[in-house]
This record gives structure tokens, C-alpha cells and sequence, in this order.
């Protein structure tokens, strides 16, 4: 798949500006309103101006690295109040290369110049600022404030109430590989979380095909600590963090909503999990291990063929050879979901390990998957780097 263009039909050659260059390109843009012209006196579509709102964090980094490669998209706003004013390079230095507008306020933010927007703030923050977005804007929100369709149980989980329920029926949940003819048409996605991605890619295929039992799932689940995002905690200190592994949220993570809604979709009734996470001292990366019963007369050979089939022609969720384990480092840095399934020792009983970058699939890849998808460009555009080894 490397090295595909990001053409969904016929093309036509646009000009890319970047800094002081123009670079052609053979691109073909579908359904994006109003992309005016970088030259003066014309009306062609020249490229997608992207926004991205809470730029400073690693999500919205990680946004802005993954379309330094994108031939379409082009990052024309960049808002972080605390760091207003400067630029991204000097809270992110490894971004240096890329020619960036300032950060600014988002009081400042001038929406009609942009397409479309990634809302990488914190949860709670971010339902009045999309309410108050123009709604021609095509929206992906990394936050959690628009997954749970009940937003009852957004106020139980997250403590306070739902500033914008008008939104949240709109809202089109992006699990890419299972969403994807909603994700087109949608104008705000909600990207999924990162624990509730690795656990629903392979669960999702095997309740709705019957093939395991509703009950009795555990997951043990094991993230890097950027998970957890980059404000100054006690808890995240390399002291508290280094030469040990613990447990966080056990009972009551947010995240546990968010996988029992996707499942008891998937099973037509309601599923509960028993779900532990845990902090490992990494900086990002993912794994989930899934514990499952099968239905009577289903066999482990029976769930490997049947994830096989479901994601055979998906380029970013890959079910491993048998026997194979999948390690978080074959993962790191791309958009790649590894799943192998095992025989427990328990007789009916399978194991299921997941892995994805709790950074890229997890937050920043899949939205950008989504947000290909949104203006009808390819899905994968942007998002070919193979993983970083070692």
C-alpha cells in the first residue's frame, strides 16, 4: 500500500503552497465546501485548511506530525491559550521542520478560514466550543464529550452535565473499520478512545456473528503514560512512574461506558466487562488482553478465521499468523491495530491480545482516518508510516 496516491477518482494536478513552494500534486478532492483558491482571480480547490484546537497537548501534535505528510490537508490554524503567541516548534521542537502559523487563543480563532477542524481539548471543554463552531466546519472531536449517546450517563461518568445533547445525536461515533459509511457522511465524529479502540476492533465482529459468550469478558489493559496526557501531575512524575507498574481506575475508568455501549450494540443486548487498566513506564503504546468464553461448539480456530475474513482487505487492522504474540513496539508510531487470538488453558475459553500506538490509532491516526474519509479522500491517506523499530 505504500506510496499509493490519496485519489479516489479521476485526478486532476492542484497546487499545494507550503512556505515559499509550490508543489504540484495529482490529487482528487471530494465534497469539501467552499476551498478557495491560493491564486488570486481563481476558484480551484487547492487543498483542505485544516484546524487544530488544543494544538499544545499530545494529541494535537501528534495531528500536526501525521499531516506533515499529507498531500491534501494543510494546517492553517493552531490554537493553545496558555501558549498563545508562540510557536508550535517551541513547545514541540521536534516539529521544527514544518513551516506552521503561530498558536493563538481560541477567542482569536478566525473559523472561516479553515474546512474543518480536529478538537484535541480536554473533555468538558469541548461541547460549547463545537456548538459555537460554523456548521459547515467538518468536525472530529478526540475528546470524550461526544461518545456515549446517553448523555445521562456522560453526566454519571463525567460529573457534570452535557452542554450541548442537540450535538450528541449528531454526533457519528468513528470506529473507522466499523463505521466507516456513517464516518462519510457525518459532519461531527466523535474519535473513539484509545482502550475502547483495541478492545472493540476484535470484539465487536465476534459478538455480532454470535461466537462468544456476552458474558464473563475481562480485560486487562496496559498503556504508555502519555495516555494520560501532558499536564504537570504528581502522579505522572518519572519517580512515581519509573521501574513499576499499577493499577488506575479499577471499577470506574471512563472509558468503561464507552466499550459496554459498543459491545451491547454488537450483541443486541447488554454487555458488562471487567476492566482493569494499568500504567506502564513507556511512552506510548498499547495493549489489551481479552479474556472471552466461546459459544458451545466454537472453536479458537473458528475466531482467528472469522477476524481474518472481517479485516482482510483493512490496511490498518492486522490479525497475526497463529501462535504469533504481538508486541507494542511492531505498533509504534503508526496507525496499526495487531491482534492475535490464543486457547486458554480453561477449557471453552480464548485469549485475545490487542495492540495499537495509544497516540496514532488511538487518538491522532484514527482521527485523521475519519477526517480523510469525512471530505472523501482515501481513508489511508497521510497514514502509510510503518511502525518504528526499535
Amino acid at each position: 500500500m505504500q506510496g499509493q496516491s490519496c485519489m479516489l477518482e479521476a485526478p486532476r494536478v492542484v497546487t499545494i503552497r507550503q512556505g515559499a513552494r509550490n508543489i504540484n500534486r495529482s490529487v482528487q478532492i471530494m465534497n469539501v465546501a467552499s476551498v478557495p483558491s491560493t491564486e488570486s482571480g481563481s476558484n480551484t480547490k487547492s487543498y483542505v485548511r485544516v484546524g487544530v484546537l488544543g494544538a499544545s497537548g499530545y494529541t494535537g501534535s501528534e495531528i500536526v506530525r501525521l499531516l506533515a505528510l499529507h498531500p491534501i490537508f494543510q494546517v492553517t490554524l493552531m490554537t493553545a491559550d496558555r501558549k498563545a503567541g508562540q510557536s508550535l516548534s517551541s513547545v514541540f521542537p521536534h516539529l521544527l521542520a514544518q513551516e506552521l502559523p503561530d498558536l493563538i487563543a481560541i477567542n482569536d480563532a478566525d473559523f472561516s478560514k479553515v474546512d474543518g477542524v480536529f478538537c484535541c481539548l480536554p473533555h468538558g471543554t469541548t461541547q460549547e466550543i463545537i456548538a459555537a463552531l460554523p456548521t459547515n466546519l467538518k468536525v472530529v472531536d478526540l475528546s470524550a464529550d461526544f461518545r456515549l449517546r446517553d448523555v445521562n450517563e456522560y453526566e454519571e461518568w463525567y460529573h457534570g452535565p452535557h452542554r450541548a445533547p442537540h450535538l450528541q445525536k449528531e454526533a457519528v461515533y468513528g470506529l473507522t473499520e466499523l463505521r466507516r459509511d456513517k464516518i462519510q457522511s457525518a459532519r461531527l465524529v466523535a474519535n473513539p478512545g484509545c482502550y475502547p479502540t483495541s478492545v472493540q476492533l476484535p470484539l465487536v465482529p465476534l459478538l455480532e456473528n454470535q461466537l462468544i459468550e456476552k458474558d464473563g469478558i475481562i480485560i486487562d489493559a496496559k498503556s504508555g503514560v502519555s495516555g494520560a496526557g501532558r499536564s504537570a501531575k504528581e502522579a505522572n512524575l518519572y519517580t512515581e512512574i519509573a521501574e513499576g507498574l499499577h493499577s488506575y481506575g479499577v471499577t470506574n475508568h471512563r472509558h468503561v461506558p464507552e466499550i459496554e455501549q459498543g459491545l451491547t450494540e454488537a450483541a443486541g443486548s447488554k454487555v458488562t466487562v471487567s476492566f482493569t487498566p494499568h500504567l506502564i513506564p513507556m511512552s506510548r503504546g498499547m495493549q489489551s488482553t481479552i479474556y472471552v468464553q466461546m459459544k458451545s461448539g466454537i472453536t479458537v480456530d473458528d475466531l482467528h478465521w472469522h477476524l481474518s475474513d472481517r479485516y482482510k482487505n483493512e490496511e490498518f487492522v492486522r490479525i497475526l499468523p497463529k501462535g504469533a504474540v504481538p508486541h507494542t513496539h511492531h505498533v509504534r508510531g503508526s496507525n496499526y491495530c495487531f491482534v492475535s487470538v490464543f486457547k486458554d488453558r480453561i477449557p471453552g475459553r480464548a485469549i485475545i491480545l490487542s495492540v495499537i500506538d495509544n497516540l496514532v490509532k488511538g487518538a491522532s491516526g484514527q482521527a485523521l482516518q475519519n477526517f480523510n474519509l469525512m471530505v472523501g479522500v482515501k481513508e489511508d491517506c497521510g497514514l502509510l508510516q510503518q511502525p518504528l523499530f526499535p
